[in-house]
């Protein structure tokens, strides 16, 4: 059989927000209802797929392979249920342990082909093609699924004593909260309308993504003028260019791509340009544009479909439903948090943007500033006022160097041995295999868990690096599972031993670092059940706060100064530059903030309120825009992460995981020295990194930090506190 992932073959499109949900966590989502063909359910349970050491036979692993392995594994599942179900209905006495340890052990097979698979995909999708992957992924998600929406199972749980230990009780919860979700405590007919409206709100998302799709390949703006792009970044230049190995020969096509316009917008010096393409990425997939593209109507029926389903599950708005799953409990909490950021973010957005308009009219710009303006002129400022000039300050950022410094922060931190194994079977050379080792551990001389790391998974960036933390394996003690998982990243892989390596930028560095940290609470975890372990049921709003904290340490100068070595003399960055470097994330921050607040309640409120989509868009806008609304502007059609994706009132979780860990964070502020840093860190890692989604994230926090989070410490890492409009509780 020809063995087709041992080649690396050419290069091919980026793919991203379809399955970023499921390839970041092993959570079960509601609504599980697809249909796909059995594959594979024939012969040995997974055969071949992992090597007598525990880790996957990469050199060997094709996609039959796969294919069959996931046939075999969920059949196994679904199975075990059946088995389950059937001695439940004859009556025999299961308590929930029992119950938890057999769904756990049988489910382990499947976990590790299915991140497997996830690996393999995005390191290179025609390693496991498209059409393939979604195979593999519907046949997994549809067997995990088996376990949470079986009516005798559910009715079982709920009944059972409440006499086990917390894991079991936390397990006990999270089916009881899927089984709701997912329709169990409906009647037959009501059941099967969900079934029916789940159906129907799929081809509404799908619709509603095609056209976004659509929309956004229908726009080109060719540009022939190198004055135009002269202040692109390489990869800029390189995704935009009609030959993409030459760079510098134009001409240049500027798509809607969500990086391409973010980077045209702010590195294009003629304003008539900018606007053009900004207008039409705010009027892509509306009636303004292509009436065959127009997504309103779509939107307004996602919006109904959901309301009619959150109904039906006994809830008041879809928005309510979604905070089920949510740390922050409720709509109205999360108002409270909104109210107390915006008092702070709205009256520096204010002075930021005069602040702004006056650099730009001393620098001969005889505009009033619109948005399309905005990230221009703060490039500018940047360079003129401070001296940051990103493309030269990459120069400073090897990713070699960058990825020891950060590994080496990281074994300080938390008391870890992260050790290269050069002799693992990986799927590229290019890719490495590390075991780390917990000095806490009971056995510190046996790996906790292990992690890929490929860098160049892809090449065609569309002008911004991306990462993702692919959960290969979780923690499963009852099948006596390590966890493993992988690092991918998308950066230029050098073309001969002698090129340069790649240069990393400070949005670079932020997403490392968040990875990574993604990765060291999968790994770290010490969770009983795989459910619970990693990433594994902590709430939406939380899911990022441990990537999160990893990231915040570039803000500390030290830190920014270890990982830097310039690629061609290895000096590290001057210490004046490592402190400005901060203002990369500070310039315009309440501006920012005022953006992340505004799309996060628009969100919640299209998700609760009866309003047509736009009546809603302009009693926000000015809430929270110091700019005034185009008239046209129809940016709501375009949300596909909302409304084709799995973030429908749960876009604001981004920031709230950028708040938890903010004030985490602020506790390793405070000591500023290595030695500190380590009884921060180590402490961190018996609570964040160790308890995975086995304790309420609050309560976890609350073991950490002493009290309840606030959002005075995200006000005072983006240097927007001020204490005069300090009210209680803030």
């Amino acid at each position: 059989m020809l063995n087709l992932l041992r080649r690396r073959p050419a290069p091919v499109p980026l793919i991203r927000a379809a399955f970023s949900a499921p390839l970041h966590t092993t959570e079960n989502r509601p609504g599980y209802i697809v249909l796909v063909p059995e594959i594979g359910e024939e012969g040995p349970l997974g055969e071949g797929v992992l090597k007598p050491d525990g880790l996957p036979a990469f050199s060997d692993i094709t996609i039959e392979m796969c294919l069959g392995a996931i046939g075999q594994q969920a059949s196994a599942v679904e199975n075990s249920v059946k088995a389950l179900e059937s001695d439940l209905h004859s009556g025999k006495q299961l308590n929930a342990a029992s119950i938890f340890q057999e769904l756990d052990t049988v489910t382990g097979p499947l976990e590790t082909t299915w991140g497997v698979a996830k690996a393999l995909y995005l390191g290179n999708s025609t390693l496991i093609p498209t059409k393939s992957y979604m195979n593999i992924h519907e046949r997994a998600r549809n067997a995990r699924a088996a376990k949470f929406c079986n009516q005798t199972v559910y009715k079982a749980l709920k009944d059972a004593s409440s006499e086990s230990g917390p894991d079991e009780q936390r397990m006990r919860q999270k089916f009881l909260l899927e089984g709701k979700l997912n329709g169990l405590t409906l009647d037959k007919d009501k059941q099967d309308g969900l079934k029916e409206l789940l159906t129907h709100l799929g081809r509404e998302r799908a619709s509603f993504k095609n056209k976004v799709n659509m929309a956004v390949h229908s726009f080109g703006q060719v540009i022939t003028d190198f004055n135009l792009v002269r202040d692109f970044p390489p990869s800029l230049l390189e995704a935009t260019a009609r030959d993409p190995g030459q760079p510098l020969t134009g001409p240049w096509k500027i798509t809607l791509q969500p990086q391409v316009v973010d980077g045209f917008l702010k590195h294009c010096p003629e304003r008539l340009q900018r606007w053009n393409v900004w207008r039409a990425s705010v009027l892509k997939a509306s009636s303004q544009q292509e009436k065959s593209l127009e997504n309103s109507t779509h939107l307004e029926k996602i919006r109904g479909l959901r309301k009619r389903q959150a109904n039906l599950l006994g809830y008041e708005s879809f928005a309510d439903m979604s905070m089920q799953t949510k740390m922050v409990g409720s709509v109205d909490n999360l108002k409270q948090i909104f109210a107390k950021l915006l008092k702070f973010a709205g009256p520096a957005q204010s002075v930021e943007l005069d602040q702004l308009q006056s650099f730009a009219q001393d620098s001969g710009c005889e505009y009033k500033l619109e948005a399309y303006d905005v990230a221009y002129w703060r490039r500018k400022q940047l360079v003129a006022e401070h001296g940051l000039q990103e493309q030269k300050l990459r120069e400073f950022f090897p990713l070699p160097r960058v990825l020891s410094g950060m590994f080496a922060l990281s074994e300080k931190l938390f008391g870890i041995q992260i050790v290269e194994q050069p002799n693992a079977e990986v799927w590229h050379p290019a890719v490495k295999f590390y075991d780390v080792f917990d000095a806490d551990s009971v056995n510190s001389s046996t790996p906790v868990g292990g992690f890929y790391v490929d860098c160049y998974s892809k090449e065609h960036k569309f002008g911004r690096n991306n990462g993702w933390m692919v959960g290969i394996r979780n923690s499963n003690k009852s099948a006596g599972l390590t966890p493993l998982c992988a690092l991918i990243f998308n950066f230029s892989e050098p073309q001969s031993p002698d090129a340069k390596p790649p240069l990393l930028g400070y949005d670079d560095l932020q997403m490392l670092f968040k990875t990574f940290g993604s990765g060291l609470q999968h790994l770290l975890t010490q969770a009983g059940y795989s459910d619970l372990a990693g990433l594994s049921n902590i709430e939406w709003d939380a899911s990022q706060v441990s990537g999160h904290v990893m990231s915040n340490f570039l803000d500390d100068p030290t830190v920014i100064r270890s990982l830097s070595g310039h690629f061609s003399s290895g000096e590290p960055l001057e210490a004046e530059l490592s402190q400005k470097m901060r203002l990369l994330k500070t310039q315009l921050a309440g501006y920012n903030l005022c953006q992340d607040l505004y799309l996060a309640d628009l969100d919640v409120e299209l998700h609760r309120s009866n309003a047509f989509w736009l009546e809603v868009v302009r009693k926000l806008w000015p809430v929270y825009q110091c700019m005034p609304l185009d008239k046209k502007d129809a940016h709501p059609c375009s949300l596909t992460d909302i409304f084709a994706g799995d973030w429908a009132a749960a876009q604001f979780s981004h920031l709230y995981s950028r708040l938890i860990a903010a004030d985490i964070s602020s506790s390793f502020a405070e000591q500023r020295s290595g030695e500190n840093y380590a009884v921060v860190g180590r402490r961190y890692k018996q609570t964040f990194l160790s308890s995975g989604g086995s304790v309420p994230t609050a309560e976890v926090f609350r073991r950490f930090q002493g009290r309840d989070p606030s959002g005075e410490a995200l006000l005072k890492s983006l240097d927007i506190f001020a204490p005069s409009q300090t009210t209680d509780n803030n």
